[in-house]
């Protein structure tokens, strides 16, 4: 790690432990409106509160029935299907442009996978060092969802095996990516979707909907930071707009409805 790197590092813990504390002070006297009293979490209850979450994410289908969810389902697949005909435009748009230098430095693939690892590891500690319990439950909650999510995300990128636009060569086609890719199984060896946006807007979503309502400025910040995560999959050639989409997508769904239960 250089020093420049390390010094941007330090810039960012330093303000998440800045607003992490900030959130502490305002909310301590009273809890925080949007904690779930049915949803305790705690490093005990971590892993079977996943395997639960799991059972409702794999399950999701038989729901489907129900228009109220069958509808923003439809409206998302129908999203992500648009983007995909789209990807063959606007990756090689983004492989060939060289605009988002400085963004891709500043936002490169290992920073922005600590920066959201940060985000959950300042919440707790600030908590433990505040003895602030709803903190805490926000940053075990945030490492839930991160881990639900990334188990999807392995299964379904296995399954995908789709190619990544930085490993698509001059003259080859962007439209045959699907069922190509090869790799580590366990870690996911395909584009669809992506991990990083999955895990950005899984922390930004349950940060959002457990202090959003007290801090009305929260829920911009969280999502624009997970967007700009997700943005720089793409300015990074790293994934197409239609994983990134369905990574945010998938994110929020799984924090707000398998973890949060809200």
């Amino acid at each position: 790690m250089n020093s420049s790197t390390y010094k941007n590092t330090i810039a960012i813990l330093l303000l998440l432990l800045t607003a992490t504390a900030s959130l502490h002070a305002q909310t301590a006297p009273t809890p925080a409106p949007n904690a779930d009293p049915d949803r305790p979490v705690s490093w005990v209850k971590i892993l079977p509160n996943v395997a639960s979450d799991q059972k409702r994410i794999w399950l999701f289908p038989a729901k489907l029935t129900k228009p109220r969810i069958l509808w923003p389902t439809l409206a998302v697949i129908g999203t992500t299907a648009a983007l995909v005909a789209l990807d063959p435009k606007t990756a090689p748009w983004f492989k060939n442009n060289g605009t988002f230098t400085g963004f891709n430095n500043a936002f490169s693939s290992s920073n922005t996978q600590w920066g959201t690892l940060a985000v959950p590891i300042a919440f707790y500690g600030v908590g433990l060092a505040t003895k602030n319990k709803n903190l805490k439950s926000t940053a075990l909650l945030a490492a839930e969802a991160v881990g639900d999510s990334e188990i999807l995300t392995t299964v379904m990128k296995d399954i995908s095996n789709r190619t990544r636009p930085a490993a698509i060569g001059t003259g080859q086609s962007y439209s045959n990516t699907w069922f190509n890719s090869s790799g580590s199984f366990l870690r996911g060896h395909g584009s669809f979707p992506s991990g990083h946006s999955i895990a950005a807007f899984s922390v930004a979503t349950v940060i959002s909907r457990r202090y959003g309502k007290q801090h009305k400025w929260l829920p911009y910040v969280s999502y624009g930071l997970a967007s700009a995560v997700a943005f720089s999959r793409v300015s990074l050639s790293s994934h197409f707009v239609s994983d990134i989409f369905m990574g945010g997508a998938l994110g929020y769904s799984i924090s707000r409805f398998a973890v949060l239960r809200q």
